[in-house]
């Protein structure tokens, strides 16, 4: 039913209401006929409205008078007569065409890269090492194979954790997730002491090794040697160790 429709939009047809005492005669000897009626509309039981394709409007005059019907068109529609009554207006139909043509074909490509969640590593990191794998500015979305290039750029570098790209029109989307900086270690056979990483008033200090600086009720600043690198004995003087609490 559907196809047929659209069939007679694109070939034309016309709108007509069609009166007489015999409306059912008509529109079984339509269908007896092979005239495809459509958008039928009741609107007394000797008054119908009705679509008919130009190619069959021809049979329906015919029909009428064999059934005592008479016909009165409403007026013409589908695609050749908006064709027809823009006819002058080729150009414009023509530039429209290409304007929608162009806006398919830049539709089909790449054209803003966004980077989210990076603080450590640099956005042009992250763009080179896209384009490496294929996903720069102006690629085809249909030859960009999301999946590859997340596990070949988590296989070149230990510092993202998880990574998600999404296509979303002409932009891509890239989130990351930075791994955690992992703390400088130092050996425990090396001479060290334990700072205040910040500003702050200390309220409890113990140390398993090295020796107590700063006092419980002491206000210190960030940098402030806290536990110190060294131990004192009477027999052993001065000893550098590691600092541990």
């Amino acid at each position: 039913m559907i196809f047929k429709i659209l069939i007679g939009y694109l070939k034309g047809y016309v709108n007509i209401d069609v009166q007489g005492y015999y409306i059912q005669r008509f529109i079984n000897a339509c269908v007896s006929k092979g005239v495809f009626l459509w958008n039928l509309k009741p609107k007394k039981s000797t008054y119908i409205n009705v679509n008919v394709e130009i190619a069959d409007f021809k049979k329906l005059r015919e029909i009428a008078k064999t059934t005592k019907c008479k016909i009165k068109i409403n007026g013409r529609r589908g695609l050749p007569f908006i064709l027809n009554r823009y006819r002058k207006r080729k150009i414009f139909f023509i530039f429209l065409i290409v304007i929608l043509m162009f806006i398919y074909g830049e539709s089909r490509f790449v054209w803003n890269i966004e980077v989210e969640g990076i603080e450590r590593i640099s956005k042009e990191e992250i763009l080179s090492s896209l384009e490496n794998n294929g996903l720069k500015i102006g690629a085809m979305k249909s030859k960009v194979k999301v999946n590859e290039i997340i596990n070949n750029i988590r296989l070149e570098r230990n510092d993202i954790a998880w990574m998600s790209i999404k296509l979303d029109g002409t932009n891509v989307i890239v989130q990351i997730a930075e791994t955690t900086e992992k703390p400088e270690i130092i050996p425990f056979d090396e001479y060290c002491n334990i700072v205040s990483k910040k500003d702050a008033e200390i309220i409890k200090v113990t140390a398993t090794t090295g020796t107590i600086v700063a006092k419980p009720g002491e206000q210190v600043t960030a940098g402030s040697i806290l536990i110190g690198g060294w131990m004192e004995g009477n027999y052993t003087g001065i000893r550098y160790v590691h600092a541990m609490r």
